[in-house]
């Protein structure tokens, strides 16, 4: 998880904040892969519910197969989003997660780590 955040971090640093989740994103998966980090980006999982698929969500990273990583670009992070990204941990059966907001001042401020 250290080295998703300091990729993170170089993003903001480079990036600065205000810009779309898009594009951070796609900075965030630069920096993963100079950095040899490997990582699915836009990665689907089903919901199933009475056994039954009822919808595929998409999650922003998978990083090292281990930790989901949840891009935002907002004025401020509300309970909604720490509920968001517990449940795409669960449906992914992943333990370990980041929650990051890249429209702060530094992203420390930002950042949110979850584990199951």
């Amino acid at each position: 998880m250290h080295d998703t955040i300091g990729c993170s971090i170089a993003v903001h640093r480079g990036l600065g904040p205000g810009l779309a989740e898009r594009i951070y994103s796609r900075a965030l998966c630069l920096e993963l892969s100079a950095a040899g980090i490997s990582f699915e980006r836009e990665k689907h999982f089903e919901i199933v519910y009475r056994e039954r698929v009822i919808e595929v969500v998409r999650v922003d990273l998978v990083v090292g197969g281990e930790i989901v990583v949840e891009v935002k670009s907002i004025e401020q992070i509300v309970a909604v989003h720490h509920k968001q990204i517990l449940n795409y941990m669960r449906v992914a059966r992943l333990r370990a997660g980041l929650l990051l907001n890249f429209n702060v001042a530094i992203l420390p401020d930002g950042l949110s780590r979850k584990v199951l």
